[in-house]
């Protein structure tokens, strides 16, 4: 029997379906999948990023994979035809959305069919082949939409609008830029030096390729990784240099860093060990400090309360899905149920970790509107002491648009769209009156 690491292209393949099977079967989380699977750990440079833009690409379309391969299939699949549903949607996302030469994509899919699972070989080269000839055709009749589960785009619409649930689900689609906060220095020279551009926010963007830490930079600590959206929340908090600020839920700590680079007494507040300790690397590897203490914000009693505090809550984090497409396929309604008392809870701890006439900023990474302004509402129904205040655009790179009409943060992935889009995020600034 031929060594599947003896057939070009196979390993790579192989390791993208075990790592949606990690997903979809094992309930997963992409990135937990990619520390796990052992196909994919042996696998080396452009081979291993080939492999997660295969995964990553099966989950973000998926909804139009499945159809398109339900249409070429005589008959559904029997339940031990599973290695060979997942090699064709492997191949299928290739030959529909990377642009892979078909003999690649059809050759190394049915190389994946071994033993009694050979049975399968034909009808998966079939199927391919003809999804390789009718591309176009095939695609003309879904859309991004068709990827979106039913709960979510139905929040959506009735959040923001048809048209806008639309371009969401379009930008989620896409494979994102890369984004890096500097820690310092001219944001000009630098772009120079990472083939980048500056957005208005100041954030640097480049295109997605190649290993973040083999840029300029990296090594020394000069900037880190962060969508140019997780950026804004800290701003909110105004000048910071030389005060106390408390950063609850902090891991893994792209916030703790910008409120250290300002200049803040930073106080950073996570439960998770694991968690902190990558807080701990990344502030040492940008020679940052802070203080860490690991606690559970809704025990941890701060010694006095600070004037400014950031809480980035738990959530279900549904605004990330174009980084994070497993989203789409692990979280449900009931999620954001499940974390609405535990939000509430965290961010009445902040509120009383929150100095006379300090600002608290509570955010969150969902498109979720109960997660975002109605757990703001409730809170400000359940207290006299606190009151929003509202956001101006100058704050954050003049995105006018990214303000809602309570004058809260609101970052949608179609923001922005021409530069590459946002990830989605809501925060609100609140005010302790007494």
């Amino acid at each position: 029997m031929t060594d599947p690491s003896d057939i070009a292209g196979l390993p790579s393949r192989l390791a993208a379906r075990e790592l949606l099977a990690a997903v979809l079967e094992r309930r997963r989380t992409l990135d937990d999948a990619v520390d796990e699977a052992n196909s994919f750990a042996r696998l080396e440079g452009r081979d291993r990023a080939f492999a997660r833009l295969i995964a990553a690409t099966c989950l973000r379309r998926l909804g139009q994979i499945d159809a398109v391969i339900g249409r070429l299939l005589e008959r559904p699949l029997p339940p031990r035809g599973a290695l060979a549903r997942d090699a064709l949607r492997v191949g299928a996302a290739q030959l529909l959305f990377l642009d892979t030469p078909a003999h690649a994509a059809v050759g190394t899919a049915v190389a994946f069919l071994t033993g009694r699972q050979a049975v399968f070989r034909g009808m998966v080269n079939a199927v391919l082949r003809r999804i390789a000839r009718e591309r176009a055709d095939l695609l003309a009749d879904g859309g991004p939409l068709d990827n979106i589960p039913a709960w979510l785009a139905e929040s959506w619409r009735a959040s923001f609008g048809a048209e806008t649930t639309a371009s969401i689900a379009g930008a989620l689609m896409r494979d994102p830029p890369l984004d890096l906060t500097l820690r310092d220095g001219d944001p000009a020279e630098w772009a120079t030096r990472l083939d980048a551009r500056v957005l208005p926010t100041g954030t640097l963007r480049r295109a997605i390729g190649g290993a973040p830490d083999q840029l300029p930079g990296f090594a020394d600590g000069a900037w880190w990784v962060q969508d140019a959206a997780a950026s804004l929340p800290a701003r909110l908090l105004g000048p910071v240099a030389g005060r106390p600020v408390f950063d609850l839920c902090a891991a893994p700590g792209g916030k703790t860093a910008q409120l250290a680079a300002a200049g803040a007494r930073v106080t950073a507040v996570e439960r998770g060990a694991k968690r902190m300790r990558r807080l701990a690397q990344n502030l040492q590897r940008l020679k940052l400090t802070a203080e860490l203490v690991e606690a559970d914000v809704l025990a941890w009693t701060p010694p006095a309360p600070a004037p400014a505090v950031l809480l980035d809550a738990p959530c279900t984090a549904t605004g990330t899905a174009r980084r994070n497409p497993d989203v789409l396929h692990l979280k449900t309604a009931e999620d954001v149920a499940r974390l609405l008392p535990l939000q509430g809870r965290l961010l009445d701890a902040a509120a009383r970790a929150t100095a006379r006439d300090g600002v608290l900023v509570y955010c969150v990474c969902s498109l979720q509107p109960e997660e975002g302004p109605m757990q703001v509402d409730a809170f400000l129904g359940r207290t006299e002491h606190f009151a929003r205040r509202p956001i101006a655009a100058e704050e954050i790179g003049g995105l006018a648009t990214c303000i809602d009409a309570r004058g809260d943060l609101r970052t949608l992935p179609c923001h922005l769209d021409a530069d590459g889009g946002l990830d989605g995020f809501y925060a609100a600034r609140l005010v302790r009156t007494a």
